[in-house]
């Protein structure tokens, strides 16, 4: 008895790295049972942040530890997107005040018990099949331990989805995140009602270096004309070098009008309206 209670912890060891976190249905799936992980609970193997859901112990809990469990351990398909991965990516000074926001994208919501968690952000979940159209990409579970199966995709195929991997903590644990091609859009999805003209007008101006390829391909799947006229309303506005590289031909911009703001200045080009006091920005 004592060499099978000695098994599965060696197996929990392996299984659930220290600082990740996991759900009582991944524990159940393992041979973990409810009076299993109750005395684990006493015994101080286990701790448990919020019901339903463990961890192995190890200081306190970020919300990097979280979507990486999400990520890896949980099989959700989520990854951190819009304002987010921009901060995350060195853009946080074009957009005001800190982090208290995780953005989430993917098909499917995460577990309700997501904002319970005590890790001092709140988390906001978008549908990205709303935005961008294409199967949903399953992502890898990297190495995080031994008995985790290998990645099932390669980086090429992350840079196609417009996508891409940070490492994060002291054993690099891989956090999936949007590139600054796919995040601008997912943030451009969010004007007016969320985000601000002017800090995004900012945001643009400060991205010189960007892959056309990849944002050729990104507005070749996105759903929302909106979206699509604002980022080439906002590009040309800033004359970079990389919109000529991408053909707007390519690209379906939608009919008719659409009126973004009340009372703003229409733009004859793309058939939107913006803020008046935009130019007086530049």
């Amino acid at each position: 008895m004592a060499k099978q209670v000695e098994g599965r912890l060696n197996y929990l060891e392996r299984a659930l790295p220290e600082g990740l976190l996991v759900d009582a249905a991944w524990l159940s799936k393992k041979g973990y049972s409810t009076s299993l992980r109750s005395q684990y609970l006493v015994a101080g193997w286990l701790e448990q942040p919020v019901r339903q859901v463990y961890q192995r112990p190890r200081g306190p809990l970020g919300w990097q530890q979280v979507v990486i469990s999400l990520q890896t351990l949980l099989d959700y398909q989520l990854v951190v997107g819009g304002r987010t991965a921009l901060e995350l990516q060195g853009y946080a000074h074009y957009l005001a005040h800190e982090t208290r926001e995780v953005h989430l994208y993917g098909p499917k919501r995460p577990p309700s018990w997501l904002n319970k968690l005590q890790v001092g952000v709140r988390f906001v979940y978008h549908n990205d099949q709303k935005l961008f159209r294409g199967e949903p990409l399953k992502l890898a579970r990297l190495g995080l331990g031994s008995d985790v199966p290998a990645g099932r995709h390669s980086s090429a195929e992350l840079q196609r989805r417009g996508l891409t991997t940070q490492p994060w903590g002291q054993w690099n644990w891989p956090l999936t995140l949007s590139a600054p091609e796919r995040a601008v859009l997912e943030l451009l999805d969010e004007l007016p009602e969320r985000e601000s003209f002017h800090q995004v007008d900012k945001l643009i101006e400060g991205m010189p270096n960007v892959s056309p390829r990849r944002l050729q391909d990104l507005l070749a799947h996105c759903r929302s004309v909106k979206v699509k006229r604002m980022f080439f309303f906002f590009a040309d506005r800033h004359r970079h070098a990389w919109v000529k590289r991408i053909d707007k031909q390519a690209v379906d911009l939608g009919k008719g009008k659409r009126m973004l703001v009340k009372g703003g200045r229409f733009d004859s080009t793309y058939q939107i309206t913006v803020p008046e006091d935009l130019d007086g920005l530049q």
